[in-house]
């Protein structure tokens, strides 16, 4: 079994910087709004029984003018899967149910309704196999055509600077995954996703890695971009109602449906860092 701590910590170290680039940028969006909102970071260590080393992570949240509410986390850890669960896990199973994951995860929940929430998340895991996933999609409560198709022409630039096929690929698995089947709706205008790029020698992680990089550097291109194109926008009562009411469908997509959330509430993760996605406020009409 190939030992993967150098790959893990060289993901890690990127997904700090990467959190701390994107903070430093939402920071000055809302200093540039007349705030002087700012992120408060929490650490966090997660537990394990007869675990010496489970790891933990940091959660970033803001509230602020522009961003109503805002999580930016970083974890890592590791430790042994349940039983039950490993045989859900790529790579894992009840014999062998060791893992490692460290990854960044980032939602935001913005105060203008013409402003689009977004999602983000990119995360490198290893079990008996070793692999990248993540990508990013967009959730407007009013959807601008011009917004829509730019965050696209963004990831569709990242994706294929490294393959042809991704794009249409990861585009595809954004729509389906992103759907909340009991609403017969999609959660979003989509984005990308994808998972188990396997990494299964130095040169396939160094590979998925670059491409990984990318994608968080796409985000951080296209997103700033989108926010200051929107947040001075008016808006009315009926416009901040439809927000709460989509923020609503949002929320049970999270909560029903969402890989992450699954995987860390069964993994002993920090409770508030993996429902920090859940907006500050939403209705049920």
């Amino acid at each position: 079994m190939t030992d993967w701590t150098q790959q893990t910590q060289a993901a890690r170290t990127w997904f700090e910087t990467l959190r701390d680039r994107i903070c430093a940028e939402f920071e000055a969006i809302e200093r540039e709004a007349g705030s002087d909102a700012a992120f408060a970071y929490t650490p966090w260590q997660r537990e394990e029984a007869g675990n010496d080393d489970p790891g933990g992570g940091v959660q970033g949240l803001m509230k602020g003018k522009v961003f109503e509410k805002v999580g930016v986390n970083v974890s890592t850890v590791r430790g042994n899967f349940a039983p039950e669960f490993a045989a859900s896990i790529n790579g894992a199973s009840a014999e062998n149910p060791g893992f490692t994951a460290t990854g960044i995860s980032l939602v935001a929940h913005m105060a203008n309704p013409h402003v689009p929430a977004v999602h983000m998340n990119t995360r490198f895991l290893t079990t008996q196999a070793a692999w990248f996933g993540g990508g990013a999609d967009l959730n407007p409560p009013l959807p601008y055509e011009e917004d829509t198709n730019d965050f696209h022409a963004r990831f569709r630039a990242a994706c294929s600077a490294h393959n042809p096929t991704y794009y249409e690929r990861f585009k595809k698995w954004a729509d389906d995954y992103f759907f909340i089947p009991h609403r017969g709706v999609h959660r979003g205008v989509g984005g990308i996703f994808y998972d188990h790029l396997e990494c299964t020698d130095e040169a396939a992680f160094e590979r998925n890695f670059a491409f990984t990089r990318d994608v968080g550097e796409a985000f951080l291109d296209i997103f700033p971009k989108l926010v200051r194109r929107r947040m001075e926008s008016e808006f009315t009562p009926e416009e901040k109602l439809t927000q709460l009411e989509w923020r609503g469908r949002y929320a049970e997509f999270n909560l029903v449906y969402d890989r992450g959330t699954l995987f860390g509430l069964k993994t002993g993760g920090n409770i508030d860092a993996i429902l920090m996605s859940l907006p500050p406020e939403a209705v049920w009409s």
